[in-house]
């Protein structure tokens, strides 16, 4: 099942998706009640009955569309709401009609964004414009090493010891005199992300001297750099703007 539920289309505004699913299913449990097929009549069913409960779970928030694979033996389960507009399509086959989410595949591949500025890194990992996970990272300039955080935190210009009389002015300087050397050493971090998460495309976004100089320090090639800070953008917002 392709099911376009995409809230900006007026048809949809008025409910017109639920009508799409209401009829998409009906039909084929009247072919399978007019064919007097019993055994596979009982098979739609509980595949029906899991269908709408997955819709009905997720009706407040179901993105532009779903995509259901599924079979009465619940060996077969594949259940995702996307971001991206889809034609609505029902079918009852034995094999699985992949079309569509094959074009979304090649369209919204394994992707990382790398968001920098100056002595903070966040990357965010998309696929199919979800976000699947985003790494935080920071500078402690004491000792020039980056560390992997657990949470978006703002981070002081000057971490570390004493830190906090450091004047902004002084760190700029800092930064000027050491920014190829401390995004050389953040840059096997970000290639090894890329490597063993497969991601397909690689955007950087951020203050074109930050993107441009994290970019000539990386092995990935990047397809894209978006001179803006998005550092402390919510994510999904972040998705849609670069990798939309």
């Amino acid at each position: 099942m392709y099911l376009n539920t995409d809230p900006s289309e007026p048809e949809n505004q008025s409910g017109g998706w639920k009508i799409h699913l209401k009829n998409g299913l009906r039909n084929f449990e009247s072919y399978l009640r007019e064919a007097n097929n019993t055994e596979e009549l009982e098979n739609f069913k509980r595949v029906k009955r899991k269908v709408k409960k997955y819709v009905e779970d997720h009706e407040l928030n179901l993105h532009k569309g779903v995509i259901v694979f599924a079979d009465a033996t619940e060996t077969v389960w594949f259940a995702q709401r996307v971001r991206m507009q889809l034609t609505t399509e029902f079918y009852w086959e034995d094999t699985p009609r992949l079309q569509q989410l094959k074009e979304l595949c090649n369209a919204y591949p394994r992707t990382g964004i790398v968001l920098v500025q100056t002595n903070q890194i966040s990357v965010v990992e998309t696929y199919l414009q979800e976000v699947t996970h985003t790494y935080y990272y920071g500078l402690d300039i004491d000792t020039d090493e980056w560390r992997q955080r657990t949470g978006p935190h703002k981070i002081d210009a000057s971490m570390g010891s004493g830190g906090r009389n450091v004047q902004q002015e002084q760190f700029k300087a800092r930064y000027e005199a050491n920014k190829q050397r401390w995004y050389k050493s953040i840059a096997p971090k970000l290639d090894k992300l890329a490597k063993d998460n497969g991601w397909e495309r690689l955007y950087i976004a951020g203050e074109p001297d930050d993107a441009i100089e994290l970019k000539q320090q990386l092995n990935k090639p990047v397809d894209d750099v978006i001179q803006k800070n998005m550092l402390h953008h919510e994510e999904t917002k972040v998705v849609e703007e670069v990798a939309g």
